[in-house]
């Protein structure tokens, strides 16, 4: 990356930043005077917030209609900041559509109605590595956010501290699925700039801890005496498993929804079929909820009459990840995500348990995976989990990745053995 400056001012100079506290200006002069209020908005954000009774309960009110507001990004009048110039507030607010400064820019105007100050925040969307310190420029950016200037009774993982304009809540109202109090994984950890004349230098925004991405699942099925499977799925998610939940609902027709999860059940259970798919988006919470009833003719291989043989890592098992043998010369990326399952399988009449896999544990830097097995009144309970933390996992320790995925993957490939008494 380059920057480059005129020897003498000319009457066509081109903008120069020699730091990010010029940077940080100029996207400042740029954005500031967009933001405006009319009595449209003020009323709409009074009818929107009239239950609210907490800082937050407002913020997350605002946050869910500007989420709404149809994304269309149109660049007009590039040589004068267009790229970067967000449309009035007013214009977005009547037309109801805007790109991602549109959307920010209108959040801003909205809370401000409210007398909750909010800044404009340029970002990289897709990289969390892209941005460079080194280089003070704004062509680093290609993505606007909005930080929101909240009270110490705000307590949530998003929040960072700005040496100057103190406690600052990181939201993307562009991302249609994502809750307040949380952020786009590809966003954590990225280095991002306020666009207020008080900024200096970059800030990193926030990496949430992985709980805060989870999933909690809960299985009971019956294994018939031919090898057949009925069951019931329980699941839980939230952060971003939610959020990725959320926009597979949303951006599929019901048919297509339902093939989808009787897909994610099939790559285990051949012939599977859902008799019940309820899926719960709880938005208020930030949750979202799945039950499935599924059940399938053929899932426990049957040997001679007497042996069954099959696998307690009925969905979702990670035994699809390959990893390559060769020299690896990137950084491998870990996005932070927890899970727990708990599995009751109700044995067949007639069968026991011959064989069954040994507990495992596995604990790295990056991640750790827990698998147990117990036989109790008839019933298998199969429970696993795994922690995984936001990690760069440098090239000379991607051979630890590998081992790690490739002892998880042989832990959900391992069968359970049931004899005929």
């Amino acid at each position: 990356a380059i920057s480059f400056f005129p020897t003498q001012a000319t009457a066509t100079q081109i903008r120069t930043f020699t730091n990010w506290n010029d940077v940080a200006r100029w996207m400042g002069e740029v954005e500031d005077a967009q933001m405006n209020i009319n009595d449209a908005i003020a009323g709409k954000t009074q009818d929107l917030t009239v239950n609210a009774k907490t800082e937050l309960e407002k913020i997350q009110a605002i946050a869910r209609y500007v989420q709404q507001i149809q994304y269309i990004s149109i660049q007009v009048g590039t040589k004068t900041g267009g790229g970067y110039r967000p449309n009035l507030a007013t214009e977005v607010f009547a037309k109801s559509y805007g790109d991602c400064k549109d959307k920010a820019n209108l959040m801003r105007a909205m809370l401000s109605v409210l007398k909750i100050s909010a800044y404009m925040v340029s970002i990289t969307a897709d990289d969390a590595m892209y941005v460079r310190a080194e280089w003070a420029s704004p062509h680093q950016f290609n993505h606007c956010i909005i930080a929101i200037k909240v009270s110490d009774e705000v307590k949530l993982p998003s929040v960072v501290t700005h040496p100057k304009l103190g406690r600052l809540l990181i939201f993307d109202p562009t991302d249609a699925y994502t809750q307040v109090g949380d952020l786009p994984e590809e966003q954590q950890g990225s280095l991002a700039l306020v666009d207020h004349k008080d900024s200096d230098s970059l800030l990193q925004m926030p990496i949430l801890p992985p709980e805060m991405s989870q999933v909690e699942r809960n299985i009971e099925v019956s294994l018939s005496p031919e090898g057949g499977i009925s069951g019931i799925i329980t699941e839980k998610s939230i952060g971003q498993s939610a959020s990725e939940e959320r926009g597979r609902l949303r951006n599929l027709s019901s048919a297509d929804y339902n093939k989808m999860i009787e897909g994610w059940i099939g790559r285990a259970v051949n012939g599977v079929k859902a008799t019940k798919i309820a899926p719960k988006d709880n938005t208020q919470e930030g949750s979202f909820n799945l039950d499935v009833e599924f059940g399938a003719n053929s899932f426990a291989q049957l040997m001679q009459g007497r042996l069954m043989v099959f696998k307690p890592a009925i969905i979702g098992r990670l035994d699809r990840q390959t990893f390559g043998e060769g020299k690896r010369i990137h950084p491998y990326l870990i996005d932070a995500t927890t899970y727990s399952e708990n599995v009751k399988i109700k044995l067949p009449d007639g069968f026991i348990v011959d064989e069954m896999p040994e507990a495992i544990q596995l604990k790295t830097e990056f991640g750790k995976y827990d698998v147990k097995y117990e036989v109790k009144d008839g019933h298998l309970l199969f429970k696993r989990s795994m922690t995984l933390n936001k990690s760069t996992v440098p090239p000379e320790k991607y051979e630890s990745v590998r081992k790690f995925f490739g002892q998880v993957r042989l832990a959900e490939q391992a069968p359970v053995v049931l004899m005929k008494k």
